[in-house]
């Protein structure tokens, strides 16, 4: 909190970041040390900034505990807002590259799971780890692997594209969602933006499930339309649904035609 209060005085127009690590997600994490297990601390660290950020990295890690486990990104999005009494701004890093795991990297579609689910959490912010260490260090990795980087850029547009309906006032009471298969919950984010609701949804475990939706209201002549994906879906008393496979995203536009 002191270096925070130094930096605000020496320049007050700029924000600061404090980027904190995966102990904010995971509470084995031993690299606190003493501190191992006890994350109240955290309440006390984002005094120190403008901004509250973390990394945690599910694909990559060597820990079973983590491994494949991609929600312990969201969480951690969900314990920095709890932390900052959604006072303050939360962001988060995402994996894209085998940091230091030669045996393993993220796939374009668990790289587009991580984001959307921090998108639903309630995070405004994208980091992206870009480095390599293992089996030889890449400087720049992302921009390297053209298929990940072609994803990333197709994510950002995306995101881009849907800013004025992300940054506008979630509506978490406007839409219910519910799982044929209760080991894979489905979250979704609700908005409205120029006459129609969106909702953005993700599967939160790797495992099939069919999600059902239902709507408190509707705009006159309504269809629901899966973004980016060229399909519509039925619309019946304010309901819909959809398949989801592990680790799905499906955005919806639910609007006149």
């Amino acid at each position: 909190m002191a270096d925070y209060e130094r930096i605000r005085q020496a320049d007050p127009s700029r924000p600061v970041m404090l980027n904190l690590g995966q102990g904010a997600a995971w509470d084995g994490w031993y690299g606190r040390g003493v501190r191992t297990n006890h994350p109240e601390d955290y309440a006390e660290y984002v005094k120190g900034c403008d901004i509250a950020s973390f990394d945690i990295y599910p694909v990559v890690h060597n820990r079973p505990e983590v491994a494949g486990n991609l929600w312990f990104v969201p969480r951690g999005v969900d314990r920095l807002r709890q932390w900052t009494g959604d006072r303050k701004v939360v962001w988060n890093c995402i994996e894209c590259t085998r940091i230091g795991n030669p045996e393993v990297k993220p796939t374009p579609h668990q790289v587009r799971a991580e984001v959307w689910m921090a998108l639903i959490h309630g995070s405004m912010g994208l980091i992206y780890f870009v480095h390599q260490f293992a089996p030889d260090f890449v400087e720049a990795a992302l921009l390297a692997d053209e298929e990940m980087l072609a994803a990333v850029t197709e994510i950002n547009a995306r995101i881009h594209a849907l800013a004025p309906v992300l940054n506008s006032l979630s509506v978490p009471e406007a839409a219910t969602v519910s799982s044929a298969a209760a080991e894979v919950p489905v979250h979704i984010m609700v908005k409205r933006h120029e006459g129609s609701a969106y909702v953005f949804a993700v599967a939160m475990r790797d495992g099939p499930t069919r999600a059902s939706v239902k709507l408190a209201e509707l705009p006159a002549g309504a269809v629901v339309e899966v973004l980016d994906e060229g399909r519509t879906l039925e619309l019946t008393d304010g309901c819909f649904a959809d398949d989801f496979a592990g680790y799905d995203v499906h955005l919806y536009r639910v609007g006149p035609r």
